[in-house]
């Protein structure tokens, strides 16, 4: 399995200066980055059909054990603050659970009979969509969490760090990042993260941009939790709408926090008509405005 070979260049590390170890390491992540080049047209596969279902009200469930699994779960827990994304609409299958984010729960990975019920307890249906992270391809864990999922019809992606796989097999689409041997034989946090973190970034953030979360490059439906993001928000209304500092702050408040709807308010709409033109463009902010430029004396929105 190349993600567990030995590496006969960096057999002598250990014997290396600390700069000159450093600096194998650091180029060592380059490689990882360039192997996700030729699975960009599946990242974008993947990113559209998970938008597909998210949008039908499905979920996205990540699953996978140690290393991998933890990289998943970050990916997912940002989703919330970042694009506002509801909590009812990411799941997560973990090897050993919770407690497996801060601590090695001992052959949780290679537990089928957890994964089944990890999966059955989240009743996943065809709407839904599994990504299953594994370096190896082949943790027990994660292809029992595949199987399931598929078994229930839903969207299964497969990310791995070596071909052929189990998981690549059985997953729906499959997604493989060929970064080799690791300058520490086998220690798959180094190379094999680096580009997992990097394809669950690519495809959970172009799913959220087809869900219609993002506008102008900005994120509009980030949650307003704190001093930073008030102001951030501010400046996003300010720009969209095309309005000073106290008129989008303003515009924040009617809203009630919600970025979307404040710049609908600072383009001249009252809240209640805000909200029902967003939601019949389900959500999505450029079609609203869309409309509204299209309509600049409100027809087309219910009085």
């Amino acid at each position: 399995m190349p993600t567990e070979n030995v590496s006969e260049r960096f057999a002598d590390i250990d014997r290396w200066s600390t700069r000159d170890a450093v600096s194998a390491m650091f180029e060592a992540q380059f490689s990882a980055v360039a192997a996700i080049g030729p699975e960009l047209a599946s990242i974008a596969e993947a990113a559209e059909e998970t938008a597909r279902r998210l949008l039908a009200g499905g979920r996205l469930i990540y699953a996978g054990a140690g290393t991998s699994g933890r990289i998943a779960v970050q990916d997912g827990v940002e989703l919330g603050p970042t694009f506002g994304w509801p909590a009812g609409q990411v799941a997560y299958a973990l090897a050993g659970g919770e407690s497996a984010l801060l601590k090695s729960v001992e052959l949780a990975e290679d537990d089928t009979g957890a994964a089944a019920r990890d999966l059955n307890a989240l009743a996943v249906s065809e709407n839904d969509v599994l990504i299953g992270v594994s370096a190896s391809g082949s943790t027990p864990y994660t292809l029992v969490a595949v199987e399931t999922a598929n078994e229930a019809g839903a969207l299964t992606i497969g990310i791995a760090n070596n071909r052929p796989s189990r998981l690549l097999d059985q997953a729906r689409i499959g997604i493989c990042a060929e970064t080799g041997s690791e300058v520490i034989a086998g220690s798959t946090r180094m190379k094999a993260g680096t580009s997992q973190k990097i394809i669950l970034n690519l495809l959970s953030t172009a799913a959220m941009i087809r869900c219609g979360r993002v506008y102008q490059g900005l994120m509009v439906d980030m949650t307003v939790s704190n001093r930073k993001l008030q102001a951030r928000a501010g400046a996003m209304i300010g720009r969209l709408a095309g309005v000073d500092k106290a008129a989008a702050e303003n515009a924040l408040k009617a809203a009630e926090g919600n970025i979307k709807l404040a710049v609908l308010c600072a383009l001249g709409l009252d809240a209640r008509k805000a909200v029902e033109l967003l939601a019949r463009h389900g959500g999505a902010l450029r079609e609203a405005v869309t409309e509204l430029h299209d309509n600049p004396a409100g027809k087309g929105v219910k009085p």
